[in-house]
């Protein structure tokens, strides 16, 4: 892509999805011709924003129908491009995942070594941008406890995560693990990873079961009305982390692995005092913090083990994304922007 805007084609794959919807109109907007693949193109709920920048854009946006698990169904769309976004991978809340090896860690790795072979076999293409996750890098909030001032930073690799404790961490490790061995074998094309911490912000696709979108709609709904639990959270707003992703394709020099989430993490309280700020009416949102022992107490009537509460609650760290602001020049929205968008979106959903 470095070649400039009018020569390049990029492919998005999991078009529909929520980071995936952004990048691709951050591509388009940028004057980039885009391929962008979708699980199935007769739904016509999903492919809604993917038709109106087709609209907008006409002639540059391209969508296929494509399989994560199907083998060759990313060469097509492959075809003429010179970077690939392998955005592509299901993210689902624990309490979400019936079945770790089924619902996360197969299409996750079995999907990247698909689109890795697409990548193989196709010459144009020079550059993988891999969407990865902070989970990568730890499994446990209590493993950043261990980590060179309790500081998380891309040098980390995530060990303690299994299919059976916290599966959705651990497909992101073994597929990130599985698309670097892969780049290491070859010498045309290169490849760099994203590694978002919770991704919030406006969803373009209402139709989008995103982890993140999911978690946020607990407390929006009310789910926590009568306190606040002590669980705090690495933060991206959607937007930046489409144009980190842009800026590791177009950076000649990118390389490695970027955290893209704010330096300090974010609780549930403090998410609902920055939204009722603007919006004191709202009585789903809470107003205190709850104590941790009532969530010691009934944490496992919601879902929640004892070893998550213990790994998890009332735990902070700090984040060190200096190489995302330096290397590629991102600049961070503040937090409460993103919450306020996020909050404006889910309720025009909901409308």
């Amino acid at each position: 892509m470095s070649t400039g805007p009018a020569d390049s084609t990029a492919l998005v794959t999991g078009g529909s999805g929520f980071v995936a919807a952004h990048l691709v109109q951050q591509l388009l907007e940028r004057g980039h011709r885009v391929r962008t693949t979708v699980r199935s193109t007769a739904d016509t709920v999903k492919l809604a924003p993917l038709r109106a920048l087709q609209a907008a854009h006409p002639g540059r946006l391209d969508v296929f129908e494509a399989d994560l698990l199907r083998e060759g169904s990313f060469d097509e769309p492959a075809k003429g491009c010179a970077v690939v976004f392998h955005v592509a991978s299901p993210f689902l809340m624990p309490e979400k995942i019936k079945d770790g090896l089924r619902d996360v860690v197969e299409p996750a790795l079995q999907g990247t070594r698909n689109v890795l072979a697409a990548v193989d076999r196709t010459e144009s293409v020079e550059r993988l941008v891999f969407t990865s996750t902070v989970g990568a890098i730890f499994g446990d909030y209590a493993d950043v406890d261990a980590m060179a001032g309790r500081t998380l930073t891309e040098e980390y690799v995530n060990t303690t995560s299994t299919v059976e404790n916290n599966p959705y961490h651990y497909s992101k490790t073994v597929a990130e693990r599985t698309a670097w061995e892969a780049e290491a074998a070859q010498s045309r094309w290169r490849m760099v990873s994203v590694n978002p911490g919770l991704i919030l912000g406006p969803s373009l696709t209402p139709a989008s079961a995103s982890g993140s979108l999911f978690l946020l709609d607990e407390l929006l709904k009310g789910y926590f009305f009568y306190g606040a639990p002590d669980f705090s959270f690495t933060t991206a707003d959607v937007r930046d982390v489409a144009a980190a992703h842009i800026a590791a394709a177009e950076h000649p020099e990118a390389h490695g692995r970027y955290i893209v989430a704010a330096p300090e993490m974010t609780s549930f309280h403090q998410m609902s005092r920055m939204l009722l700020k603007h919006h004191p009416r709202n009585l789903r949102l809470p107003r205190t913090a709850l104590p941790h022992w009532p969530v010691r107490i009934l944490g496992p009537a919601f879902g929640l083990s004892q070893d998550y509460i213990r790994k998890h609650l009332g735990i902070r760290f700090r984040v060190d994304n200096h190489r995302s602001t330096e290397e590629l020049g991102l600049t961070y929205r503040p937090i409460e922007e993103t919450l306020l968008d996020h909050y404006r979106s889910w309720q025009e959903q909901r409308r």
